[in-house]
């Protein structure tokens, strides 16, 4: 078994950073995460301390050690970093951020959700899209028209007959992943089911040993599916494989959604868990709904896609 992950960041301001995406730019690493808000003390009834997030930035020099930069505040052009810990109370929610470098620009898509709610259904989710010259400064381009009004966790990427896809959870469509397509980053056209079966979340979809492989969130650990042409998938063993399961990850938890970014030959997967328990639920303490962020390199064997080295 792959030696566990051990933790490489906590956030400083509610201890709850999830889903992280990380990039780099000009040798600097950017980490842009779901800022939980798993110690706010009083965060509301329910579910709400899932809720009412904002995207944090921590920034790094080696990918390993990071310091927190602050948090993307919302204002009329789009999103700012502006340092330190984002207002205590908020009005609108912001969920798991992909960003991406299109040749020309940076783009981030967010799920994005009016209000703090403070239960599970019955709340609209969409995905948002913006763009930035430096990481730090997003103007906004406007939501995106996909297969439902509760779609969230997006993932982008250029496949190889050229065309850019997005693939991301539909919750009104039985919590699986679909896919939408584009010539140009402007318009999208959907494509149907990726990927189905039993509920998942936080699809990533990345090339590597020639091969395209896609990792989704099975709250047990990540789901792995492989494809030539990145269309048509087919699960790496059967349907209870996962990699990042119990035991690879420090604590008693497992992974969940992350996204890889490459380091020259290595490709290295940024994802959380929860290091107290394995799990959360609405009626878990405060200690309960810590989260941390974890790495591991992907490498693959035989077509088969595992975790290597943590540092």
């Amino acid at each position: 078994m792959t030696p566990a992950s051990p933790e490489l960041y906590r956030d400083p301001v509610y201890d709850g950073a999830t889903d992280p995406t990380v990039v780099i730019a000009d040798g600097a690493w950017w980490m842009f995460y779901t800022q939980r808000r798993a110690t706010h003390p009083d965060p509301g009834p329910g579910v709400a301390w899932v809720h009412g997030s904002r995207i944090a930035v921590a920034r790094s020099g080696d990918g390993i050690a990071w310091e927190y930069a602050g948090t993307l505040e919302p204002d009329a052009a789009g999103l700012a970093l502006r340092e330190g810990p984002p207002p205590s109370v908020t009005d609108r929610t912001h969920w798991a951020p992909e960003v991406i470098h299109d040749g020309t620009k940076w783009r981030m898509y967010l799920t994005e959700i009016d209000g703090v709610p403070d239960r599970w259904p019955g709340f609209a989710r969409t995905i948002v899209e913006y763009v930035s010259d430096d990481l730090s400064r997003w103007t906004l381009r406007g939501p995106l028209a996909l297969s439902s009004e509760r779609v969230i966790d997006a993932a982008v990427a250029r496949t190889p007959d050229g065309l850019w896809r997005l693939w991301y959870k539909d919750e009104a469509g039985d919590s699986v992943t679909m896919v939408a397509a584009s010539d140009d980053l402007e318009s999208w056209r959907l494509d149907g089911v990726a990927i189905g079966g039993a509920p998942h979340e936080g699809p990533f979809v990345f090339e590597l040993d020639g091969w395209w492989w896609m990792i989704v969130d099975e709250w047990r650990g990540m789901g792995v599916y492989r494809s030539t042409d990145a269309v048509a998938w087919s699960r790496q063993g059967d349907q209870d494989a996962v990699i990042l399961g119990a035991g690879e990850v420090a604590g008693p938890g497992f992974g969940h959604h992350g996204a890889a970014v490459r380091e020259g030959e290595k490709l290295w997967f940024y994802y959380f868990g929860h290091p107290a328990r394995a799990g959360f639920g609405e009626g878990d303490t405060m200690d309960d709904r810590r989260c941390a962020v974890y790495r591991s390199q992907l490498v693959v064997s035989d077509g088969v896609l595992n975790t290597g080295d943590a540092l």
